[in-house]
């Protein structure tokens, strides 16, 4: 029984009802209504995905015969006969230098992830035995008051997975510390949210490009002589002015909304102003500003990677880009695998603002 209850409010605090559908089936004991649920929450969703990775199988078959067809049929124009015979036969023989570069099949996507996983452990016992290497030499550097030798290989892929993991949040908690006070500040005046409209209807479609180029600006010059990483510094401030628009319009409109009721108990109780907004008015604004919140977040990731891109961040933006540069016969599966992996991360990202907001907040919500 105890084992039950636990169980009961693992699944209501994550959100994850299909779990106690799993265990009716297991113990015998399921009702209509949970098989439904099982089916619309797990089997459903398990055969959309099989149809998706079956569909794209298709697709990229299809797509690799009409590149194979063009090479053949480009040899045989430009060549003659033996050419094209000796290119059929190259591209059945799987050699790389003649395959055609088109859309990754999921095999290869696979394989290329696989790929990536065995260069990272590569790269992490390489800087192991680096750290070790100069382990002594750098307490003696230190000793001396000098600067130790750091590592400057190459980031693996997971290394790079994490500098924008990184990046992200100190852009959202900038956005946050920002968007948050401004908007409850705002959302209080009627005045104040006239006299400012204009200036967040200006800048709220600014191009994360243009954002990007202002803090570069301002950050080259203020740490012109500093030792700091200021491409982590340019690709964060950027994150955070970009996406912070969600956040500050609906926590205002969250603390304008609130019912007026709520506040003339809090003047019949005579709260102070401290009190009655954190009391009364942003209870009351929560569900509003963690929609904000998360899309705030959401932007966050989607305008990560061309910010780090174009700041030279060495992040997921970065490893797009130089594979898109590189042009390898395994490039363009490494930017699906980058595609999955930013995917993925986005959808974690939300699914972890929504947890946090069920857990502090009434309006509960299963999100999309």
């Amino acid at each position: 029984m105890k084992q039950s209850i636990t169980l009961d409010r693992i699944t209501k605090f994550v959100g994850l009802d299909f779990l106690k559908n799993i265990k009716s089936i297991f113990t015998g004991k399921i009702e209509k209504e949970d098989f439904k649920n099982f089916l619309r929450k797990v089997v459903v969703p398990l055969a959309s995905m099989l149809l998706f990775i079956g569909l794209w199988h298709m697709g990229a078959k299809a797509l690799y015969n009409t590149e194979a067809e063009y090479k053949i049929e480009k040899a045989l124009t430009e060549q003659g006969q033996e050419a094209a015979d000796a290119m059929r036969a190259c591209i059945a023989s799987g050699a790389i230098k003649c395959q055609p570069n088109t859309l990754p099949s999921p095999a290869q996507v696979w394989a290329s992830f696989k790929t990536l996983l065995d260069d990272h452990y590569i790269i992490k016992a390489d800087k192991e035995a680096f750290i070790e290497k100069t382990a002594a030499l750098n307490a003696k550097r230190l000793a001396e008051g000098k600067d130790p030798i750091t590592y400057t290989g190459r980031p693996s892929f997971v290394d790079q997975i994490l500098t924008s993991i990184k990046t992200v949040f100190a852009g959202f908690l900038l956005a946050l510390l920002i968007a948050v006070p401004i908007g409850i500040v705002i959302g209080l005046s009627k005045t104040l949210r006239s006299s400012v409209n204009w200036l967040i209807q200006i800048f709220k479609p600014v191009s994360p490009v243009v954002w990007l180029l202002l803090v570069f600006m301002i950050v080259k010059t203020l740490t012109k002589d500093s030792e700091s990483d200021s491409a982590f510094i340019i690709s964060f401030i950027s994150v955070g002015l970009c996406s912070m628009w969600a956040t500050l319009v609906n926590t205002a409109m969250g603390v304008s909304s609130v019912d007026k009721d709520y506040i003339n108990v809090a003047k019949v109780l005579k709260l102070g102003t401290f009190q009655k907004v954190f009391k009364v008015i942003l209870p009351s604004a929560l569900p509003l500003i963690f929609t904000g919140l998360r899309i705030t977040l959401s932007v966050s990731w989607m305008v990560l990677i061309a910010i780090e891109l174009l700041a030279q961040s060495p992040g997921l933006g970065s490893f797009v880009w130089e594979e898109f540069q590189n042009g390898a016969i395994d490039s363009n599966s490494k930017i699906i695998v980058a595609m999955f992996v930013i995917g993925g991360i986005g959808f974690l990202l939300d699914r972890i603002m929504l947890i946090i907001q069920n857990m502090i907040s009434f309006n509960k919500n299963d999100g999309i």
